[in-house]
């Protein structure tokens, strides 16, 4: 048995885009971070999870992007995305593509900040001819992201679920886990990356600029238009 005490630990943010309470898009991340945790114990390691719920700070996003300030808030999430070991992110599907609430948050996160990440992608939809979404556009998108997305995407349509929203025996549980367990590999084989601190190393003022050259050194400030008669300017 494991120390826990003395076990290294990695930080996992889970972010899911569902709109309801409770969602399919809950219930998937919720299997996928247990699923995840359970890899990760399996290898010695203890994880610390945290979910994030879109809806919550959907109006907070909104004022961000349009003042281009986030709330302490919005930003502490923001944070936690940016120092976490591994990311979940889950979002239905609508129109063939991620929720425009999914969107807008990846859109507020710095691009290098998820560049190297592991990252596991996930969605849900009413049907399972929407699980082509996940390689066309979700996947796309952390790829432009430069997050280092593992190979198996999860999709999970109403019928994958049984009743009480348990996965059903069969393929979702399988995915679930074959998912969970290339994240929590790459988790472990990713040394532990602290965020940079962009103040850690500021360039000193002093001597930075060059001197200001003074009007005498510049000469007089003339103009062509203005020239006395017979001065020969322009």
């Amino acid at each position: 048995m494991t120390d826990r005490a003395s076990s290294p630990s990695r930080s996992l943010v889970v972010v899911t885009a569902g709109l309801g309470v409770p969602s399919s898009t809950r219930l998937l991340a919720d299997r996928l971070a247990a699923a995840t945790e359970r890899h990760l114990a399996d290898a010695g390691i203890d994880a610390r999870v945290e979910v994030v719920e879109l809806r919550d700070h959907a109006q907070d996003l909104t004022n961000h992007l349009l003042t281009g300030f986030p709330s302490p808030k919005l930003q502490a999430v923001i944070d936690a995305v940016l120092a976490a070991d591994g990311l979940i992110a889950v979002s239905p599907i609508f129109s063939a593509s991620y929720s425009g609430l999914f969107k807008l948050f990846f859109d507020v996160v710095e691009r290098d900040g998820l560049a190297g990440k592991p990252t596991l992608i996930a969605a849900t939809g009413g049907t399972p001819r929407h699980s082509l979404a996940i390689e066309h556009a979700i996947r796309p998108l952390f790829a432009y992201l430069n997050a280092a997305v593992v190979a198996t995407g999860v999709y999970a349509a109403a019928e994958d679920w049984g009743t009480g929203g348990v996965a059903a025996d069969g393929g979702l549980v399988e995915r679930i886990d074959r998912a969970a367990d290339e994240l929590a590999a790459a988790i472990a084989a990713r040394e532990h990356q602290p965020v940079a601190d962009p103040f850690a190393d500021p360039v000193p003022f002093e001597g930075a600029a060059l001197p200001a050259r003074t009007r005498t050194e510049a000469g007089p400030r003339t103009r062509p238009d203005l020239a006395p008669p017979g001065s020969g300017a322009a």
